[in-house]
């Protein structure tokens, strides 16, 4: 998927952006202009975190080896435009596993660094970033460093969610995670309301190696918040299935000229999805990719939300107040007439990541996937934005095309961190938008 096709709201967001390789760019040093470029992994950020209308993106995904896998320990080292998926493919057949694996296979170990990605077990593992061990990364001094928790410490921790501001990355030393299969024995269990969600949530993260919930979104009265908890673990080593499929089988061919995702469909898709599951917990066996990353079945699935395209709220907030702040950010979405394709809620663990910019930390988060109406939708995100920061909580960049510096500042209140450790030749259209607004 192309990066100018994904995610887009409005036709600024179409205009292709140039590009250079990572070679391109390294003959260039000695010459860059500050903030005129941005790494790019493959594009897929929702957010302006990706662009940097001004300048150019150096097109990481370009560098793509695997250079070396040991099979005995688990260790990885690849080039930043290696894929996840491809680094899946490689461990596999050893049994070995990413620890940490976002919503799509499709992102570039690069990009993963750069937005510490999180997954359904940050309860269990923390953030991507827990588990890279070393980074090389090349300034535009045209130094490239070697960073760890030992050597070059402090950029190390930057460049772990910092969005692509600290140099391009070179390299990623990985450790994977050793599993019996790859495969996932899900247990989905019902919830009939928020109050059943909070009551059960912990007992089953503490069971289970992933965990997330379903919500209806639209339920109201005493069935708000009703739900499917959709927990797993590795299955055993005697489960096997037949190849994945290396293309995709299915493609959303063109986007329609409305939205189909409206609340009189969605009603009607939430109750069948909630009412086909039995009130006993259900447990069945899953491929990897089916449980992972559905959505990567499916070619430009963005334009099932129509011409206006899909915008993504993320949020994360205490877990003192995450009853009533869940509530409030349902109700106020509903009320505003917004159905969420698909409503996610889940608890994120203690272990915290060294990234000054890093999203998941302990507490809850809630992920909103909307159709995009324009202002309508804008205002919305606006609203959710108050609600979120209210409760000493946090908005996620990667989703984002329009957070004020206000809610940014207080979503990371220790960003300066970055700004003072980001290679100046670096800059994104949300950096400028937000930090260096604050800066002025």
């Amino acid at each position: 998927m192309k990066m100018d096709e994904f995610g887009r709201s409005d036709p600024t967001e179409r205009r292709p952006q140039r590009t250079v390789s990572p070679d391109d760019y390294e003959d260039r040093i000695g010459s860059i202009e500050p903030m005129a470029y941005l790494p790019l992994g493959s594009g897929l950020s929702f957010g302006d975190s990706r662009r940097n209308d001004r300048g150019t993106l150096i097109d990481g995904s370009r560098h793509n080896r695997i250079l070396a896998f040991d099979p005995g320990t688990g260790r990885i080292s690849c080039e930043g435009g290696v894929t996840l998926h491809d680094i899946l493919l490689r461990a596999i057949p050893h049994r070995f596993f990413l620890p940490v694996t976002p919503g799509t296979a499709f992102a570039t170990i690069g990009g993963a660094v750069a937005n510490d990605v999180h997954g359904k077990n940050h309860h269990a593992r923390g953030t991507f970033g827990n588990h890279v061990q070393r980074i090389t990364l090349l300034r535009s001094t045209g130094e490239r460093l070697v960073c760890s928790a030992e050597e070059n410490a402090d950029l190390f921790a930057a460049t772990i969610g910092g969005i692509g501001l600290t140099g391009l990355i070179l390299t990623v030393d990985l450790r994977l995670m050793k599993v019996p299969s790859p495969h996932i024995q899900q247990h989905v269990i019902r919830f009939d309301n928020l109050d059943d969600y909070f009551a059960r949530v912990e007992r089953v993260d503490e069971e289970h190696e992933y965990s997330m919930a379903w919500i209806d979104q639209l339920a109201t009265g005493r069935r708000m918040g009703r739900g499917l908890f959709l927990a797993g673990d590795h299955a055993d080593g005697s489960c096997e299935f037949p190849d994945i499929p290396k293309r995709l089988p299915l493609s959303v061919p063109f986007s329609l000229p409305f939205n189909p995702l409206n609340t009189v469909t969605m009603r009607a898709v939430n109750e069948y999805r909630f009412r086909r599951e039995r009130r006993a917990e259900t447990i069945s066996t899953m491929t990897w990719n089916s449980y992972f990353h559905p959505l990567d079945e499916i070619g430009s699935w963005h334009r099932l939300y129509g011409p206006g395209g899909p915008r993504q709220h993320q949020s994360v907030y205490p877990s003192e107040n995450a009853p009533e702040t869940t509530a409030r950010l349902l109700e106020t979405a509903r009320r505003a007439g917004h159905a969420s394709f698909l409503t996610v809620l889940r608890r994120f663990g203690d272990i915290a990541s060294c990234g000054p910019l890093s999203f998941a930390r302990p507490g809850f988060a809630l992920t909103l996937d909307l159709a995009n109406r324009g202002e309508a939708t804008a205002t919305l995100l606006d609203a959710l934005d108050r609600i979120v920061v209210d409760a000493g909580g946090a908005v996620n960049p990667c989703f984002d095309t329009r957070m004020s510096p206000e809610v940014f500042e207080a979503s990371f209140p220790h960003w300066e961190k970055l700004e003072a450790l980001r290679d100046p030749a670096m800059a994104s259209d949300f950096w400028r938008r937000t930090a260096l607004s604050l800066k002025r």
